[in-house]
């Protein structure tokens, strides 16, 4: 049902007074990084009773989400500025605590590679938001689902479909039965396929071993890895698992001719940073143009599964 709070002042806009004419990123806090180059989000403003528009600015190069050759941006960067779009308006409109904790439930991505293609200059998006489904616990929000519409200039590059909840640092601990990021250790880092095979230019940034069976990988887990692991973590981020979904569909057409290009992920539960994650890709048709699908397996238990659309390059 839509939040019941009118919003008489417009605090998207608020967070970002700078002069007219300049622009300057959100506060980081505001969308869980804790690296001022890892926050994509430059200001928003309410456009009517929860719906937004959030505006962003893509660098013209990057680690990860700019393709190894420097001329398209990758889909995951939707991924990632749809995601902290989420977050800053979860904290600035709908009041969530900087404390808490999210957990992101569905994530639906569907992108235009064709107007991904990086200018001269990094490109300014602008996502157009609209949140549903605002789930009340206690008569606070507890959660949502949103919808974003990712435009550069006049061309629609991307859609996303988000569904999130929030819970407080004392219930986060219980529900974690005392495992934070100072009392769990990520196993030992097995090696890594070879980064052409996952069209990834360096060794670190590869986040598959390779398994006794040829579409099933191990999750390579690098909690020092400066993008993923932003900042200490109790668990795999979900970021870093919608990447190996990604470097498994390279690494399983082999030919590098297919490429991911829209994602539809369910997370079913916390990937364990002290167990092995497994990755495993299959042929099968689904909703939204998906033809892969990938899930990831910790013991008995799938703790996500994503349908990946992807077309030939």
């Amino acid at each position: 049902m839509p939040h019941p709070r009118q919003h008489a002042t417009n605090p998207l806009a608020e967070i970002s007074a700078v002069p007219d004419g300049l622009t300057a990123t959100v506060p980081r806090q505001l969308v869980h990084r804790a690296s001022v180059a890892e926050t994509l989000i430059t200001g928003g403003t309410g456009t009517d009773t929860d719906r937004f528009t959030v505006f962003a600015q893509w660098p013209r190069a990057h680690q990860l989400h700019v393709s190894p050759d420097r001329t398209a941006y990758e889909p995951l960067l939707v991924a990632e500025t749809v995601r902290q779009a989420g977050t800053l308006i979860a904290h600035t409109v709908y009041q969530v605590p900087l404390g808490h904790k999210f957990v992101l439930k569905e994530m639906r991505i569907t992108t235009r590679p064709e107007h991904l293609a990086i200018g001269p200059a990094p490109a300014e998006p602008a996502l157009h938001i609209a949140v549903s489904d605002v789930d009340h616990r206690g008569g606070r929000p507890a959660g949502f689902r949103y919808d974003a519409d990712i435009r550069l200039g006049g061309d629609r590059v991307a859609t996303a479909h988000v569904a999130a909840t929030w819970t407080s640092e004392a219930v986060y601990r219980r529900l974690r039965g005392g495992r934070t990021a100072a009392t769990v250790s990520a196993l030992p880092v097995p090696p890594g396929l070879p980064p052409a095979v996952v069209g990834r230019a360096l060794p670190a940034d590869v986040v598959l071993a390779a398994s006794d069976h040829p579409d099933r990988w191990q999750l390579r887990v690098d909690t020092a890895h400066a993008v993923f692991f932003d900042h200490p973590l109790d668990h795999v981020p979900g970021m870093l698992l919608l990447e190996a979904v990604r470097q498994a569909v390279r690494a399983r057409t082999r030919t590098g001719r297919r490429t991911p290009v829209s994602f539809h992920t369910l997370f079913h539960q916390y990937a364990e940073l002290d167990r092995p994650v497994w990755i495993e890709a299959l042929d099968k048709q689904g909703a939204y143009d998906t033809d892969v699908h990938v899930v990831g397996q910790q013991g008995e238990s799938a703790v996500f599964e994503c349908a990946v659309g992807t077309e030939e390059r």
